[in-house]
């Protein structure tokens, strides 16, 4: 499974084309195995998740993009399925609030940032605006920038410094222990038709979809472009991106799940070692507990 998830890392400064990416695939792995599999990753990324919160020292921050329908918040679901709530917290931003247009487009994922030994889970992130806002431009003049009166001025140099501003928020962060795994659930055209439908025909779904959803739809080929600008500018040693075959809810839960894991053994947690003088006061302890 290793060497399957590592042709899902996007490379730094690797151009790609996300038509060359199967969102069928699902390796050698079937279905049927698939509940089995995902259990045991979701308990060693409980066990190391204990050991992150222990250690104090790093945090972890997952972000999940994809178009509507992909599955983010089914992943979400089932490969924290076994996370303790207090060291795991989870954001999903919408449309920015008043509050949030009048501060710089960064600001509100600042607030949002885990803190030290937590696993921060973005559901949708700061890379909805350039993309987002790349193939509908008409939102950035809400953040009504110095420079920026229409449409007209937000052109390639715009996007090019907002990717740097990306880059240079996620390498602070990473230099202060924060890691960064960033998901693209890819999904195909087609099988984000056959959900929608789905959702039509599901009363208990009926409240997943949305018109607006179809509008959305409508400009599939220059979310494509844009989800490919964006990852092929930042995705970084630090910050890396992972195109995760989505039509297969299974299969893409336990790549998400084993790629979270592999990140966290990569950074060698262990429990706190305490000083000489606590673990001689933790014995003294004992005796007069087992003296009662």
């Amino acid at each position: 499974m290793q060497n399957i998830t590592k042709n899902f890392k996007i490379s730094s400064n690797k151009k790609i084309s996300l038509n060359d990416f199967d969102t069928a695939y699902t390796a050698d792995y079937k279905k049927e195995d698939a509940k089995e599999l995902l259990e045991e990753l979701v308990s060693q990324t409980a066990e190391l998740q204990d050991k992150l919160y222990a250690a104090n020292k790093y945090s972890l921050l997952i972000i999940f993009q994809a178009m509507d329908a992909a599955g983010k918040d089914g992943a979400i679901k089932h490969t924290m399925s076994g996370i303790n709530p207090q060291g795991c917290q989870v954001y999903s931003f919408k449309q920015p609030s008043t509050e949030e247009y009048d501060h710089d487009f960064l600001w509100r994922h600042y607030k949002a940032l885990p803190e030290r030994g937590r696993i921060g889970i973005h559901n949708r992130s700061h890379y909805e605006n350039v993309l987002v806002s790349k193939v509908h431009p008409e939102y950035v003049l809400k953040e009504n920038i110095p420079g920026i009166k229409s449409t007209d001025d937000i052109g390639k140099k715009f996007w090019e410094r907002r990717y740097e501003t990306i880059n240079a928020f996620e390498k602070s962060l990473s230099e202060n222990g924060t890691v960064i795994i960033k998901f693209f659930l890819h999904l195909s055209k087609d099988e984000q038709k056959e959900r929608f439908l789905k959702r039509i025909d599901d009363g208990a779904k009926n409240w997943k979809f949305s018109s607006a959803d179809i509008e959305e739809r409508e400009h599939w080929d220059e979310y494509m472009k844009a989800y490919e600008d964006a990852i092929e500018a930042t995705s970084k040693e630090h910050a890396p991106w992972y195109v995760i075959p989505a039509d297969k809810k299974w299969f893409s839960r336990i790549a998400i799940s084993h790629i979270i894991v592999e990140t966290l053994k990569e950074l060698d947690l262990k429990y706190p070692t305490l000083p000489e003088e606590e673990m001689k006061k933790l014995q003294e302890s004992k005796k007069l507990l087992t003296g009662e």
